[in-house]
């Protein structure tokens, strides 16, 4: 128990981890005084005493680094503003324009444009985030989600690449399909072939290039996708398809690459991750930090290293910029529905670049509830609200950035961690919430959507905070609603509401990713899963098919879907009220089982299924083009 008043208190209080939460079963859980030392830990803020309390209480009191930011503050674009504020002050806007004047008591801003404005006021620096008040909504439309990396069948082996992508998006777009949306496709460890799951990425600011599409596409064949050959395999050719490039073309490759340092940097930790190994906290001590000069010394001593895996990301911009293409041309109003992961492995890439904006020796993760007595920890690293802010947001600026530059719809996963974020210790503690700034986060959303003329949609399903949904809302991103999980439970009564009672402002499906498909919930696939790798006891297997069937006859009474079929499903989700309905390609396709099965690793051959139709041929097939007819109707 954290003592009331405590410097231990007021530390916790004053870095934002929130003192008691309720969970989803509405109990009251308080944060004890163990997990309160883990996190502030894990902020650099060390309070294993009071006297130690007391000293973190001055540092949160310090000035930030040179070029750092004291604090932010919201106002609304192209409107007149006013900040709290006494003395001298001197505002550098975004577009290179300068005002000042002498405040007393207010500072009176005028009409910012959209950005990112740099406030001098009283020997503090302040960051102004001018946005737009809200997005527009989008106009109704629906499109279809699918498997990236199962884009390839069984017979021509391999997994799906950027090339298969724009095809299967040429003719999805053929058959009325308003976006294709697929899994994030950050950059990955080429190094390490079992570390394919597209929600643990190395950075969210970089391409992954085990897609991109290559002359001869190398690849097994078989039901399931075999990373351990296939990944390697493709690997070493895209090394050979840049050691057959020109020496002009090499040169220039390096120029750009050079002239963007964050692009260069990240092209230096990857070839160090060839030489190392794929995590740099295992690395030599002096290249654990991008600044050191024993990193500087690699690079000039590397080669082709660094330049390599510059070209490689430049490939990916340019393959994924034509599947944008391809989507544009075949009048896609939103074209590609891309995935932001909610955050980044702890021995990646973006950590390694910039380790400061990142909390340590901590997990994202979820509290206990009903599926996870013990909770979730799901081994990526958090941003650090607090240095996050220090930097002016750039990295959260950065990461939209590099999503919207080929988006023009974005899906941000667990958009929870906008209002808090569960950070579960790796010492064994209780996890507990931290505050995040949602007001400035939701903002530089804003802004960069309207920049991109993009829209957002925020997957808030859990244990949602009070009044996110609404603040969500006025910042017109979309929520979703997934019909599954729709309902209204009472005692042993399950009403499932109909699409009609959702929100116009969300984007509704079936299912996720992370879930059984329309054939699977129905016959209980997913709790044979369960059953089989023991996280379901073999005799409570009769009773859990028995509460499906009572769930499935009473989604049937609320959607009209007594037939069990897709299209009876399809018909269904068009004719609910969100402005968006993605339809899975899975059930579009009559497939039983589901991409990922969460908390396995090897129990479920997660990412590894293969769809049964080529790429190509998605928008010619039968079962595919009566979907995509219900939808249109």
């Amino acid at each position: 128990m954290i003592v009331p008043g405590s410097a231990l208190d007021r530390l916790a209080t004053a870095a934002g981890i929130v003192p008691r939460y309720r969970d989803v079963t509405g109990a009251l859980r308080e944060t004890g005084a163990d997990a309160a030392r883990a996190l502030l830990a894990a902020m650099g803020l060390p309070a294993g005493t009071e006297p130690e309390a007391l000293d973190a209480l001055d540092m949160l009191r310090a000035p930030p680094a040179e070029g750092g930011y004291d604090g932010w503050h919201v106002v609304t674009s192209g409107a007149p503003a006013q900040i709290e504020g006494q003395g001298p002050w001197h505002l550098l806007a975004e577009d290179g324009t300068e005002a000042g004047g002498d405040a007393a008591g207010r500072v009176s801003l005028p009409a910012l444009s959209a950005g990112y404005h740099r406030l001098l006021l009283d020997g503090r620096a302040l960051l102004v985030i001018a946005a737009p008040p809200t997005l527009p909504a989008p106009a109704r439309g629906w499109g279809v989600t699918l498997p990236l990396y199962g884009l390839r069948t069984a017979a021509e082996g391999g997994f799906g690449d950027y090339a298969d992508l724009s095809a299967a998006v040429t003719g999805l777009g053929g058959t009325g399909a308003d976006f294709v949306g697929i899994n994030p496709i950050h950059a990955g460890f080429p190094t390490d072939p079992d570390a394919f799951s597209p929600y643990s990425p190395s950075s969210r600011q970089r391409l992954n290039t085990a897609h991109l599409a290559l002359p001869g596409r190398p690849g097994s064949p078989g039901d399931l996708i075999d990373y351990a050959a296939d990944r390697p395999a493709h690997l070493a050719a895209l090394r050979a398809a840049y050691a057959a490039l020109s020496d002009a073309a090499r040169a220039a490759s390096v120029a750009h690459a050079t002239d963007d340092a964050d692009l260069w940097r990240f092209a230096v930790h990857q070839a160090l991750a060839d030489r190392h190994g794929p995590y740099w906290p295992d690395w030599p001590a002096a290249l654990r930090r991008p600044d050191n000069p024993e990193v500087a010394a690699f690079a000039a001593a590397a080669g082709d290293g660094p330049a390599f895996h510059a070209w490689a990301q430049q490939e990916a911009a340019t393959q994924l910029g034509q599947v944008r293409d391809a989507a544009a041309a075949a009048g896609m109003r939103h074209g590609l529905y891309l995935d932001l992961a909610v955050g980044t492995h702890p021995g990646g890439a973006e950590t390694w670049a910039e380790p400061e904006v990142f909390a340590r020796g901590v997990s994202l993760g979820a509290p206990p509830d009903a599926f996870s007595p013990g909770g979730q920890s799901w081994g990526i690293a958090p941003f650090d609200p607090r240095a996050l802010a220090a930097r002016g947001f750039k990295p959260f600026i950065d990461t939209l950035r590099a999503q919207f530059r080929f988006a023009r719809l974005l899906r941000v996963d667990h958009v929870l961690g906008f209002e808090r974020a569960f950070w579960v210790p790796e010492n064994g503690a209780p996890g507990a919430y931290v505050t995040m700034p949602r007001a400035a986060l939701l903002a530089i959303t804003r802004i960069e959507a309207a920049r991109a003329g993009a829209t957002v949609v925020g997957e808030d399903l859990g244990n949602v905070p009070e009044g996110l949904r609404d603040a969500m809302q006025e910042a017109g991103v979309l929520g979703c609603r997934v019909a599954m999980f729709e309902r209204d439970q009472e005692a042993d009564v399950t009403r499932y509401r109909p699409g009609s009672a959702y929100d116009t402002l969300t984007l509704a499906s079936f299912a996720s990713h992370d879930l059984p498909t329309w054939k699977g919930w129905r016959t209980g696939r997913d709790l044979e899963w369960w059953a089989r790798i023991g996280q379901l006891p073999g005799e409570d297997l009769p009773a859990a098919r028995a509460t499906r069937a009572a769930e499935v006859a009473a989604f049937d009474t609320a959607h009209g879907t007594a037939d069990g079929t897709a299209d009876a499903l399809h018909l269904a989700l068009a004719g609910s009220a969100a402005a968006l309905v993605a339809v899975q390609a899975e059930d579009m396709l009559g497939l039983t089982e589901q991409p990922n099965l969460p908390g396995t690793i090897d129990a479920h051959p997660n990412w590894r299924r293969r769809l049964p139709v080529p790429a190509a041929d998605l928008g010619r097939d039968a079962q595919v083009l009566r979907s995509a007819a219900l939808m249109r109707r």
